[in-house]
């Protein structure tokens, strides 16, 4: 049997499968070594029926997640995936070269991560050329779910919403200016508090004041990472996964060709192709 995970800072995505068939699809809190230490994901791995009961009879781990990018870190989570699964190999990678393997295949072309954070890398089909780009919440992460969250709170709190917009999410948060500051500066990981806003998003979709800020956020994000990437291999195509990449699609391919960058493919969870990558080699 083995487990192919994916995870961003919020959600861990898991499937067991053992000879091509699918045992268990579920979901946990997600795994970032910049956040949890070994003893804390252990303890989210016991908390988890699927995990507990199939433990001993996994025999192969694929872990790819946010955070997951220097030896250090990998150890962090490899270390407690082998403390946990006393009988399986653990692999651990970073969630960009996960998103490589499932979006590409054995294509070359410009990977980008839109969700959670956003990230993104040449892959040449076989390897994930490394880069500076994964600097994380507070320095980058332009266009996805917690620079998205950043846009709306500025907004609420220098009072210059829309006025429609502003009855929204006043009708949807019980907020005042001091809890937001609170929950963004004093609590733990407010990165997944800053994300948590992009159902306000969806909901409000066709709004032109919302699309302005999604098709900006994107429009950072393009001239941040692709295009930079773009001019050192001309012609490439450009894939995508992640939630907000896949939620605003029809935005993001207006900024695209606003930029002259040619799409292949948009997914929003990696997952579900990673499980079939692996699958074949077991």
């Amino acid at each position: 049997m083995i487990a192919v995970v994916y995870s961003g800072s919020h959600y861990a995505h898991w499937r067991l499968a053992d000879k091509d068939r699918v045992i268990a699809t579920f979901k946990t809190n997600g795994i970032n070594p910049y956040f949890d230490d070994e003893k804390r994901i252990i303890q989210l791995l016991s908390k988890n029926i699927n995990l507990i009961h199939h433990a001993e009879e996994i025999k192969r781990i694929y872990f790819f997640g946010a955070g997951a990018s220097s030896p250090e870190r990998k150890a962090t989570v490899h270390n407690a995936l082998a403390e946990f699964f006393k009988f399986g190999k653990v692999t651990v990678g970073h969630d960009i070269t996960a998103a490589a393997i499932a979006c590409c295949k054995n294509s070359p072309g410009i990977i980008c991560i839109c969700g959670s954070g956003t990230n993104a890398a040449w892959y040449d089909g076989k390897r994930v050329k490394s880069n500076n780009f994964g600097l994380g919440y507070i320095l980058a992460d332009e266009g996805s779910a917690n620079w998205l969250g950043r846009q709306l709170l500025k907004g609420f709190m220098n009072g210059s919403l829309p006025e429609n917009i502003h009855k929204k999410f006043v009708g949807r948060y019980d907020f005042d200016r001091k809890t937001l500051l609170e929950k963004v500066y004093r609590q733990k990981q407010p990165a997944l508090f800053l994300s948590s806003f992009t159902d306000f998003y969806i909901d409000n979709k066709d709004d032109q004041y919302i699309q302005s800020i999604i098709k900006n956020g994107f429009e950072k994000m393009i001239n941040t990472y692709l295009l930079p990437l773009h001019d050192e291999h001309p012609g490439a195509f450009s894939y995508f996964a992640g939630s907000v990449a896949a939620g605003f699609q029809n935005l993001l391919h207006e900024a695209a060709a606003d930029a002259n960058l040619k799409i292949a493919n948009i997914i929003k969870e990696p997952i579900n192709n990673l499980l079939t990558y692996y699958s074949s080699k077991n």
